[in-house]
């Protein structure tokens, strides 16, 4: 059913743009592409892609509701950052998930691709909940997920699906570098709001040497 195909691609790519601009709009329209693509994934025999938009399904609503909650409090969706040991424990649970899931739906399914669909589909749980999270990083790990995910949709002849993880690419590029900017605005306001609170007590902060 191409048509139900070129629907979720659609769905896909406006949420999508606006999760790179960090509108809440993205995840209701995120919700709807996760329905459609259940569908077509289960009947191009994806399975692990299948599994994925359950997954995706119940991590979409948890952003949305975190999401939600902190532009109650700040009135922003702001950026948090993601330090280094947090990520290496992110990355080793995303291999440990691939070779598991891929252990299932080699032995248990007639999966199609059964290793790299699970590889992609444990790191792609990864990248969304460090998108739920709100950490840059997420748009890094999309990157290299979204260009494995044209190939192998290409090799499926899911045409449409195929250009649209090719354009999801350019998104989170673009997703990458906005979310960088808001960052370093947010380090900067940040800055600015600790000056001026340092100013009007009348300290006076130690100069570095020349």
């Amino acid at each position: 059913m191409p048509w139900l195909e070129i629907v979720a691609v659609l769905f896909s790519l406006v949420g999508i743009w606006l999760g790179t601009r960090r509108s809440m709009l993205s995840w209701p329209i995120v919700l709807v592409s996760i329905l459609l693509y259940s569908v077509v994934f289960y009947r191009a025999r994806l399975y692990s892609d299948t599994l994925l938009q359950a997954a995706f399904l119940v991590f979409s609503v948890y952003g949305w509701v975190h999401w939600q909650r902190g532009v109650q409090h700040e009135g922003i969706v702001r950026v948090e950052p993601l330090g280094w040991p947090a990520a290496l424990m992110g990355l080793a649970t995303g291999a440990v998930g691939s070779f598991l899931l891929g252990f299932v739906m080699k032995h248990h399914t007639n999966a199609a691709l059964p290793s790299i669909d699970s590889a992609l589909t444990s790191f792609s749980l990864l990248a969304t909940w460090w998108q739920t999270r709100k950490h840059t990083a997420n748009w890094l790990l999309w990157i290299g997920v979204d260009c494995i995910y044209t190939g192998v949709f290409l090799y499926k002849n899911l045409y449409w699906t195929s250009a649209l993880y090719l354009l999801l690419v350019v998104l989170a590029l673009l997703g990458l570098r906005d979310w960088r900017r808001a960052a370093e605005s947010q380090r900067q306001t940040l800055g600015n709001s600790i000056s001026h609170v340092v100013d009007s007590m009348g300290i006076t902060l130690p100069k570095n040497p020349a």
